[in-house]
């Protein structure tokens, strides 16, 4: 893909362009508070159109500054709609246009991975690629033991594109603690550095792949593609047919949604307890609904890797703050590194804050919805330095359980879900339902 990585110079000048002008804006604003105006109010208009800026450039980046502006889901939730909207149309438009690499390109690649005589590993190979996505793209082929497979090559120049970006956006502290406070920016950014590192190596994706695929073997719930072959940039794995999630959520019945959903939940919150792993790009391309009513699942380049389940805590909690204990819930959300030492939240805005997204763990049954959602996110859409979304913190050990969290609900919400989603929790979820000794999680 000819444009990925982009001159260097062009690249580097756009990121770096985001604290200068965030210095000049907050000159402007000092400017106006000597006139008059209050400092919220002109602390609002410097933190909203530094949004604007930041999204805007974020926006025009394919690599690293691409995949922050996607997994920053808690940054997008602070924010107004007419900002994080247009940003969240401009990411979707970049990935669909992904342009495909030319085919001679693609035989290179081929080449250079799997050596001169590449196409005797295929009786046959799809020049036409069948996916296209930000850091690589997908052919379809078929194997030279006659299976048909799934062929994902990664785009020359990838990584270099990924974490120079990340490089740059280190230098963004500042601009984005504007905006979110509470949060630790540096932290959370080396974390996503470190996850988009991982992504870009196709034998540790097909390591993780084969987990799931072993374990998930003969489920009655789940089908995982198994992997073929692979080495750090080529990934040959079994085919999978199936119903895009996609089309369930724009054609589906209720009862298929309802289904769909109710798997899409229980193989999040069971594979951490089953495979010591948690997929982390659970949008809807990387799920089909198979002939058999199993739920497909593809592409394990973005896994959290939890050994010992679910943070027990993370259970705990959510059980705590279904009973009431708000005081208990703040202690064990200080000690676990959401609320900084130097933060100071009101518990009643905190727990106004935090019931939308317990209310699915504290029914017997719960439907998703679009409106559900719009309500949540109206609730946490305004720029005030008492916003508790803009005083919270994501330790490094959440950041992509939140991602896995936030882009589920969206998911649910687009099917509409009907389920049993609690039952779930209780199953897969350590300390929920439980009755441990929580002393621990409260003090200290």
């Amino acid at each position: 893909m000819s444009d990925l990585p982009r001159r260097a110079v062009t690249r580097s000048a756009k990121l770096a362009a985001l604290p200068l002008g965030f210095a000049g804006r907050t000159a402007l604003g000092l400017g106006k508070r000597l006139g008059g105006k209050s400092a919220e109010i002109v602390a609002q208009e410097v933190q909203q159109r530094t949004a604007e800026q930041v999204f805007k450039v974020l926006g025009e980046l394919k690599g690293g500054a691409m995949k922050l502006g996607q997994a920053l889901s808690i940054f997008e939730a602070a924010l107004p709609q007419e900002i994080a909207g247009p940003y969240r149309a401009t990411l979707t438009k970049l990935q669909d246009a992904a342009p495909p690499l030319p085919t001679s390109t693609v035989h290179t690649v081929l080449t250079e991975q799997l050596g001169d005589d590449w196409r005797q590993h295929f009786l046959s190979f799809d020049d036409r690629p069948t996916a296209a996505a930000s850091i690589g793209q997908v052919h379809r082929a078929v194997w030279h033991d006659g299976r048909d497979v799934a062929v994902k090559i990664q785009y020359p120049g990838a990584g270099k594109a990924l974490l120079g970006d990340f490089a740059q956006l280190a230098r963004l502290g500042k601009v984005f603690g504007t905006l979110l406070p509470g949060l630790d920016m540096k932290a959370v950014l080396s974390e996503l550095r470190e996850r988009i590192a991982e992504e870009l190596d196709y034998l540790r994706e097909a390591e993780a792949q084969h987990a799931f695929a072993l374990e998930f073997d003969g489920d009655p719930d789940f089908h995982v593609p198994d992997v073929v072959a692979a080495n750090e940039m080529v990934l040959v794995s079994e085919w999978m047919d199936g119903t895009p999630l996609s089309r369930i959520i724009a054609e589906g019945t209720k009862e298929q949604r309802d289904r769909a959903g109710l798997l899409f939940v229980r193989f999040l919150f069971c594979s951490p307890a089953r495979v010591g792993m948690l997929h982390a790009d659970p949008h809807p391309g990387n799920f089909r609904m198979l002939g058999n009513g199993k739920l497909g699942v593809l592409d394990f380049g973005a896994v959290n890797r939890l050994p010992d389940g679910y943070p027990k805590s993370f259970g705990q909690l959510t059980r705590i703050f279904n009973q009431g204990d708000m005081e208990t819930v703040m202690r064990g959300l200080r000690k676990e590194g959401f609320i900084r030492e130097d933060i100071q939240i009101d518990p009643d805005a905190l727990r106004a804050f935090l019931a939308p997204y317990v209310e699915p763990t504290a029914v017997e049954e719960f439907t998703f919805s679009r409106e559900w959602l719009q309500a949540q996110v109206a609730s946490v859409t305004d720029l005030r330095p008492t916003n508790v979304v803009r005083q919270l913190n994501l330790p490094t050990s959440y950041v992509l359980i939140h991602r896995v969290h936030a882009a589920g609900v969206g998911v649910l919400c687009q099917l509409g879900a009907t389920a049993r989603f609690r039952d779930e929790v209780i199953r897969w979820v350590p300390g929920f339902a439980d009755d441990p000794d929580d002393e621990a999680l409260a003090t200290g």
